[in-house]
Formats: structure tokens, sequence, C-alpha cells
């Protein structure tokens, strides 16, 4: 058995499937990775669909060098198609492109089926209901907009999915998203107002994915917690900058807040980990050992697992970071 993809995500600022949607990256993929366990997560299967909570598991997403959410580890594109060839190719699993009945657009309005509705709604924005010429006119309006769709839903011939929906009058007007009810209009339903409705929607959803981008970055950590229990997998690939302390050290204490910013500088450099290793911590001891730290704060830079050179420098931001880079390969840059 193969464990082909893990799903790492933080905790509540990057949420599991079922507890929170703050995160905006991790809830764009939610829907494909469900589909994904879904098919084959079987009993006898080559595949396991698996997540892991980096805020529990800590060590095993350091050893990964996890340090952005959600993470794969596979660099390529995350739709379903993507990911199933991924399967194929490297599993040697057969894959065939399914021909999912995707209802064609006239001028915009898609009409759907239960079918053609449950496969939609899976991913995306929509907005749907029954209202003739105006809504119509609506969906002329978006039509080249790819990232909502304005479609309409006869109740009479599907009643399961207007009950799901809680559709209890007509016309209803609801906004859907990746599956979710998210709002109910009713307001005047002249084409200016939907179209307004439409637009503010768009509009505070890409607000929000913004804002959680934004709060990701600023809750990430910058600075990875190595262990003497993780330390060998974690620098095992790439370029570890690795600064050995003791809490107590007054020498550490100054550098701490310098050595955050440095993390922060290198957020977005593949293959480059700004670390920190405890050397208090039982658990330590004996790397620290091995390492011969003899004083505190120790810098040494890392190569593939292999020690490159200890850095002896000013502190000063600007200084370690020029020694860094100044050891990069040209593809690291």
């Amino acid at each position: 058995m193969k464990l082909l993809c893990i799903f790492s995500y933080l905790g509540n600022k990057c949420p599991s499937l079922t507890v929170n949607e703050r995160c905006g990256h991790c809830k764009k993929l939610h829907p494909t990775w469900d589909q994904l366990g879904s098919k084959y997560n079987k009993e006898s299967g080559p595949i396991r669909i698996g997540k892991l909570d980096c805020t529990q598991y800590t060590s095993v997403c350091a050893e990964q060098q996890v340090n952005g959410y959600p993470t794969l580890k596979y660099r390529g594109p995350r739709d379903l198609a993507s990911l199933e060839k991924l399967f194929s190719e490297q599993l040697g699993i057969e894959y065939e492109e399914e021909d999912v009945e995707v209802p064609q657009a006239v001028s915009g309005l898609v009409e759907f089926t239960d079918t053609s509705f449950q496969e939609s709604v899976v991913i995306g924005k929509f907005f749907h209901k029954r209202l003739e010429p105006t809504w119509a006119s609506l969906a002329k309006s978006f039509e080249h907009d790819k990232s909502v769709i304005i479609g309409k839903l006869d109740c009479t011939k599907y009643k399961t999915i207007c009950t799901e929906y809680e559709v209890k009058g007509y016309p209803t007007l609801l906004w859907i998203e990746d599956g979710k009810k998210i709002a109910k209009y009713s307001g005047d339903r002249s084409h200016e107002d939907l179209k307004r409705f439409v637009v503010e929607q768009l509009g505070e959803r890409r607000d929000e994915d913004d804002d959680n981008e934004k709060e990701r970055e600023r809750t990430a950590p910058t600075v990875v917690t190595l262990t003497g229990e993780n330390i060998e997998n974690a620098i095992s690939i790439g370029t570890t900058f690795i600064k050995y302390y003791a809490p107590w050290c007054g020498h550490c204490k100054r550098l701490a807040p310098i050595f955050e910013e440095l993390g922060k500088k290198f957020v977005g450099f593949e293959g480059v980990t700004i670390a920190k290793v405890d050397c208090t911590q039982e658990v330590n001891r004996d790397l620290c050992s091995n390492e011969k730290i003899n004083g505190f704060p120790t810098l040494i830079l890392y190569k593939d697992g292999e020690k490159q050179a200890e850095y002896n420098g000013d502190r000063s931001l600007s200084d370690m970071a020029e020694f860094i880079t100044s050891r990069l390969t040209h593809d690291e840059l």
C-alpha cells in the first residue's frame, strides 16, 4: 500500500474539512480532496488519500519541510483530472477521463438537471433560481465571468435538491458556494439590483480569501523548531540555517527578533529553511553535543544534510541574509 499524498493544514487557521472554513486556499482544495478520497480510498486499492494536522504533529511536518498550508507533496495543478493523471503515472493505474455531463450555457444561463446540479456545485460559485426574462439578462451580464454561474432549476422536476436547499416558495434566489447555501436574496428583482448583489458577493468572497491568505502568511511559522528527533530528515534536502540556543542566554534573547525577521525574509525561497534548536531540552542534548555546540547562540548552515559552515559574522539581518544567499546555488535563487 502506498500513501501517495499528504494534505497538511494548520489547525483552526487552515482547518479540517468539517470544522472551519477560514483558510481560502484550503477551502478551495477541500471539494477536490473529498472527491479523491471518496473515489480512491477503497479497502483493496493501491492509494490512500490522507490529511495531517500540523498543529498536532509538528515533528512530522518539520521532517517533511511543510512551511505553508495546504501542502501537497506534489508540484503541479491541483484539479481533479491532474491529480488522477499523477496516480496513473506514478502507480501505473489506468486513467480514463470521465465525460461529466456539464450543462451547456445559452447566453450565460445554465439549466440544471439533478445530476448536472450535483456535479457542478461541488466546486464554484452559483446563483440559482427560476425567473424569466430578467434572469436570462442577468446570466448574459456574467457569461464571461468564469468565477460564477447563473443557473436555474425546476423544483417540480427535481424535488429532492430543492428540499435539500430548503426551497419553500417560488421563485427562490440562492447564492451557493462550494455546494453550500451562503445567502438567500430577498431584495428587488430588477436586473440592476440582482447584478449588484452578485458583484457584492463576488467581491466579499475575494476579499475574504485575500484576508485569509494574509492571515496565513502572518501566522505561519517563519522559523521552524527542530529537535533531535526530526532534524535529520528536516535538513536532508535543501539549505537549512540553524540557530542553536538556550532560553536563558542574553545574546540569544537579543538575536531572537532579528532571527525571526531573517525567517520572514526567506519565506517563499524554495529549498531554504530557517530553523532553531533549544539545546537545553533533553531531546536535543545529544544533538547539540554531537554538533559540538559550546556557546550560545551558535549558527550553522547545512546543505542537503551536510554541515557547510558555521557563521561567525555580524548578527545583523543583512549580514546573515547575505551569508545564506552567497551559499545558494543558482537554481535555489
